[in-house]
């Protein structure tokens, strides 16, 4: 009996507990931290982030010519908040393949756990922080071995494992700073505010650029205002020149103003979207009939930025697969079918892989554009409906909180809570969908997080500034 009891009192949590000393860990402020420090603290880490997102791995000078051209993973960079080639490679790839995995487990009761209990939440996060750490030094292992820099023997033994090592550098660096602000020392989730800066640093970057390039016309500034301004001061003809301003992208690639306009359609589109909502009323158990209570608001954009940033998750960690796949064994029928890709494995050309790769024209590629429109609407609207379940914000979940705050609510939850959350990922990901299509000066998925998580700093900044 003694043996049984045992054996069921069990949890798969536990096998965690003897690496919970081994692992690193963010103490927590003794005291509320003052409002200036956090936000120092806030902007301290974010000029870390950056800093360390402009650092270059060492070591790819042998391998640079290998290692250029098209770059697949452009559509999911900027949600990802992954620059090329330098420290940052990874980006928060591995904190949210880790956070979606432990939620997962949890939400499914394949690892039993008690939120409300503070051992079983210090054991989840060791288990999240455990699992982030294991990732990231499996995907850079992965990144070299691809050939992501070039060949292992191009680069030499000692360059790939010293890549390796930066890269599982950058990626201990975003999990200790995102702690870092989630333990009360800064504003909001690392993860967010990382996300955030990266998409709108590359739309600055983009609208106004000084640098150049050369197309086989001359010098072209890279910047879609800047080659404006360039444009009207050097062309005779004005006409001619703010032609060229709208419409120079198709060429080779470089930002114009209608892609900075669609840019900014988007902003605005999505900070509409941001703020519909539906009040519903509750009161206290208690209170007399005819009390004015508060309001519950269920946003229709409910789930937030999760299903881009779990969407985009997994659209690069199958990048990777296929790609890795296709070097070693293409031409193999169930290899094609993933994904095959040029030569240099830089760009998909046919499977799954490109199918779910935003076409570079809808017009040019009619049944590329309408499967990729396909597949971003219903995989946003299921990821969106399957989070609001595993992330414990499901009406039942709703409702067991407002019990427990003695709270009472006359409508119901189910009728708006799952609703709000497969229309507000069809939402995402039509806005997202036209923002690829139109052109948008960058990810229109990551744009849209941006907005969202720039929305939610706000409303965190402005809670902690009335509490002080």
């Amino acid at each position: 009996m003694a043996a049984r009891s045992s054996s069921s009192s069990f949890r798969l949590l536990d096998l965690v507990r003897p690496f919970v000393p081994l692992l690193p860990e963010v103490r927590e402020p003794d005291r509320r931290a003052p409002f200036r420090r956090k936000l120092a603290c806030t902007a301290a880490a974010l000029f870390a982030f950056l800093a360390c997102s402009q650092l270059p791995l060492y070591g790819l000078h042998r391998a640079a010519a290998a290692a250029g051209g098209a770059d697949p993973f452009y559509w999911v960079r900027a949600i990802l908040v992954s620059n090329r080639g330098t420290v940052m490679e990874l980006g928060i790839t591995p904190v949210v393949t880790a956070g979606t995995l432990v939620q997962l487990l949890v939400g499914s009761n394949l690892v039993r756990a008690d939120s409300s209990n503070p051992d079983d939440r210090a054991l989840l996060s060791a288990a999240q922080k455990l699992l982030s750490i294991v990732i990231t030094a499996g995907e850079a292992t992965a990144y070299v071995l691809s050939g992501a820099y070039g060949s292992v023997g191009v680069l030499g033994a000692g360059n790939a494992v010293l890549i390796v090592l930066q890269l599982v550098l950058g990626g201990m660096v975003v999990i200790f700073l995102d702690e870092l602000l989630q333990k009360g020392y800064g504003f909001g989730s690392g993860i967010s505010l990382f996300t955030a800066a990266n998409t709108c640093e590359g739309v600055v970057t983009r609208a106004l650029s000084p640098a150049t390039v050369d197309r086989g016309r001359g010098a072209e500034f890279v910047g879609a205002v800047t080659a404006t301004a360039h444009l009207l001061a050097t062309r005779a003809s004005k006409l001619s020149a703010v032609r060229e301003a709208f419409f120079r992208g198709g060429g080779g690639g470089l930002p114009d103003l209608r892609g900075l306009a669609a840019t900014c359609a988007v902003f605005l589109a999505a900070v509409y979207l941001q703020g519909l909502r539906v009040a519903l009323p509750v009161r206290p158990r208690n209170a007399p009939r005819g009390h004015r209570g508060g309001a519950y608001s269920v946003r229709l954009l409910y789930t937030s930025g999760m299903p881009v940033v779990l969407l985009s998750s997994a659209v690069s960690s199958l990048y990777l697969v296929s790609q890795a796949l296709y070097r070693r064994f293409g031409g193999s029928l169930l290899v094609d079918l993933l994904g095959k890709w040029t030569p240099d494995a830089a760009v998909p050309v046919g499977g799954i892989a490109y199918y779910v790769t935003a076409p570079a024209s809808a017009a040019a590629n009619p049944l590329h554009a309408a499967m990729y429109v396909a597949f971003v609407l219903a995989a946003r609207a299921a990821l969106s409906r399957a989070w609001v379940v595993v992330s414990g914000s499901s009406p039942r979940d709703v409702a067991r909180r407002l019990r427990e705050q003695q709270m009472v609510m006359p409508g119901k939850l189910e009728r708006y809570i799952p609703a709000a959350a497969a229309l507000g990922g069809v939402c995402i990901g039509a806005l997202t969908v036209a923002s690829d299509l139109m052109g948008a000066v960058g990810s229109g998925a990551g744009m849209l997080l941006a907005v969202t998580t720039v929305y939610q700093c706000y409303e965190a900044f402005e809670k902690e500034k009335k509490n002080y």
